[in-house]
C-alpha cells in the first residue's frame, strides 16, 4: 500500500481546514520516521534549532557574515541587548564576527498562488542571527519584508510567544522556497543538465572529459522529465501544495538564473563570499570542503594525464565548444558569472503561508498560527512531494563508484583508487566525529551521496 493511499484512508489529502493542533500533524507524519525527523519534531519550535538549521539542516547554504546592519533591517542596540547578554553591544558583536544574517531578497515580488481556492502569501523576510559564547546560533530578530516601518514591525524573540514563533515561521516558509526551487531545482537538476546536454552535444564517447563525467550523469536526465511532468508542469504537484505554484516558480527561477555565477557553484568562493569560512559548528562546511578537496585533486589528476598545459586545452575544439555551450546555456554569456528529514515534520518546513505578514506585533493568536500555516491537505500533499524527492533508486551508486570501466589507461585507475581511498577516509572521519553530537550529521558522509543527481 502506497503512503498516498494510506494518507487519502486517513481522510487527510481530502481535508481542506486548519489543523485543530499542532501535534494532530502526527497522523501525516507517521509513515516515514527517521531520527532525524523525530528530533525535528521535538525541538523544531527551540530558537537554538531554528538557527542550527541554517548550519546543518536542509538548506545550509544561504547564512552569511553580517559585518555592517543593512538600512533596510534598521535593528538596533536596545533591541537586541536582551538577547546578546551583558558587556557587548550590536557594534561591538558585528565587529566580532559573531552576527549572521539571512536575506530572504530573492523572494521580493514573486506571485502567489491558490490552494484550495485561498490565496497563497509570499514574503521576503530578514534574519538576524547571534553566534553565542556557547557556540549556538540563535535568531535574535526578524523583519517580515523588504521594507522597514510601521506596517513591517521588526520581531524579537522578547515579544509574545505567538509574535516570535509566526516570525519564525515565515522565516522558514521563505526558506522553503529558496531551497527547493533554487538550490535544489535550479543549482543541481538544471544546471547539471545543462552541463550534460553540452557533453552529449559536443565530447565524443573516447574524449576523456566525457570518460570522467559520464558516470556522474546517470539517470539525471530521467529524473528531470519525471519532474517536469508530476512535479513542476502546471497542475503539478508543485501547484498543489506550495505557495508559488507553477506560476511562482518560474518567476523565483528567472532572478536565480540572472544571480547564479561559477563562483555561486565553486564552494572555497562561495564560504569566502559569504564570510563563514571559519565558522564553528558548521558540519556542512567542515565535511565539504573535504569532499571539494578529494573531488578536486581527482579530476586534475585525471585531467593532468591527457592535458599536458593550457595550450593542449585552447586546442582541444571539442572541448572549448563544450565550454562555450555552457556559457551560453547555462550563464547566457554573461561575462560576470563566475531533505527530507527536516521537512517530514510541516511546522518547521512550511510549503507556503494562508495569512499575509502581520503588520503590527501583540494580536497574533494561536489559532492565526494555525489559520496561516498549510492546511491539513496541503501538508500531506508536501510530505508526499518530499517522500518523492527523497527516495533513491534501487540500484544507488554512492560517490565513486565506477562499476562501468571507461578509463582504461592504468595511471587514470591509480588515480580513481586514490580518490575511492581519500573518500573512505574523509567517512571514517565523519563517523567518528558524530560519535561526539547528540544530532549526528551524516549527509555528506560519502556513502550517503549519490555519484550523480538522480533523486
Amino acid at each position: 500500500m502506497t503512503s498516498e493511499v494510506e494518507l487519502k484512508l486517513k481522510g487527510l489529502l481530502d481535508c481542506k481546514n486548519s489543523w485543530k493542533k499542532l501535534d494532530d500533524i502526527r497522523m501525516a507524519f507517521w509513515f516515514y520516521r527517521s531520527p532525524v525527523a523525530e528530533y525535528v519534531s521535538r525541538h523544531w519550535d527551540e530558537d537554538a534549532f531554528f538557527g542550527y538549521q541554517y548550519l546543518n539542516g536542509v538548506n545550509p547554504v544561504i547564512i552569511r557574515k553580517c559585518v555592517e546592519m543593512p538600512a533596510k533591517f534598521p535593528v538596533t542596540h536596545e533591541m537586541v541587548a536582551g538577547s546578546l547578554g551583558k558587556h557587548t553591544t550590536l557594534d561591538n558583536e558585528l565587529k566580532k564576527g559573531t552576527i549572521f544574517l539571512i536575506d530572504c531578497w530573492i523572494l521580493e515580488g514573486v506571485p502567489a498562488t491558490k490552494l484550495n481556492g485561498s490565496l497563497q502569501y509570499i514574503s521576503a523576510p530578514l534574519c538576524l542571527l547571534h553566534l553565542t559564547r556557547l557556540g549556538e546560533m540563535i535568531p535574535i530578530a526578524i523583519q517580515l519584508t523588504q521594507q522597514p516601518g510601521a506596517e513591517s514591525p521588526i520581531f524579537l524573540p522578547t515579544d509574545s510567544e505567538w509574535d516570535w514563533a509566526l516570525a519564525k515561521f515565515w522565516v522558514r516558509n521563505s526558506t522553503f522556497y529558496i531551497h527547493e526551487v533554487l538550490t535544489h531545482l535550479l543549482s543541481t537538476h538544471l544546471v547539471v543538465e545543462a552541463f550534460i546536454l553540452a557533453t552529449l552535444h559536443h565530447l565524443p564517447m573516447c574524449h576523456p572529459i566525457y570518460k570522467l563525467l559520464i558516470p556522474h550523469f546517470r539517470y539525471t536526465l530521467h529524473i528531470n522529465v519525471l519532474g517536469r511532468v508530476n512535479l513542476f508542469a502546471p497542475e503539478g504537484l508543485i501547484e498543489q501544495a506550495t505557495g508559488t505554484g507553477f506560476h511562482g516558480v518560474s518567476h523565483l527561477l528567472a532572478k536565480g538564473l540572472s544571480t547564479l555565477t561559477y563562483s555561486t557553484l565553486c564552494l572555497p568562493d562561495d564560504l569566502r563570499d559569504r564570510g563563514v569560512e571559519s565558522l564553528p559548528n558548521y558540519y556542512y562546511k567542515d565535511d565539504a570542503l573535504k569532499l571539494w578537496e578529494a573531488i578536486e585533486s581527482f579530476v586534475s589528476g585525471i585531467v593532468a594525464l591527457y592535458y599536458r598545459s593550457d595550450c593542449c586545452v585552447k586546442e582541444d575544439s571539442e572541448l572549448q565548444a563544450w565550454v562555450a555551450e555552457i556559457f551560453d546555456k547555462c550563464f547566457f554569456g554573461r561575462e560576470s558569472s563566475g531533505n527530507f528529514d527536516y521537512g517530514a515534520w510541516m511546522p518547521n518546513y512550511p510549503s507556503s503561508m494562508r495569512k499575509p505578514p502581520p503588520k503590527s506585533k501583540g494580536s497574533v493568536t494561536f489559532r492565526d498560527i494555525l489559520d496561516t500555516l498549510p492546511d491539513v491537505s496541503t501538508t500531506c500533499s508536501t510530505l508526499l512531494i518530499l517522500w518523492l524527492l527523497s527516495r533513491e533508486p534501487g540500484d544507488r551508486r554512492p560517490l565513486g563508484c565506477y562499476p562501468d570501466e571507461h578509463f582504461t589507461e592504468e595511471r587514470a585507475k591509480q588515480v580513481i583508487s586514490a580518490f575511492q581511498k581519500r573518500l573512505a577516509q574523509i567517512t571514517k572521519e565523519i563517523e567518528e566525529r558524530n560519535k561526539r553530537l547528540l544530532l549526528p550529521y551524516h549527509y555528506l558522509s560519502p556513502p550517503e551521496i549519490e555519484n550523480s543527481t538522480s533523486i
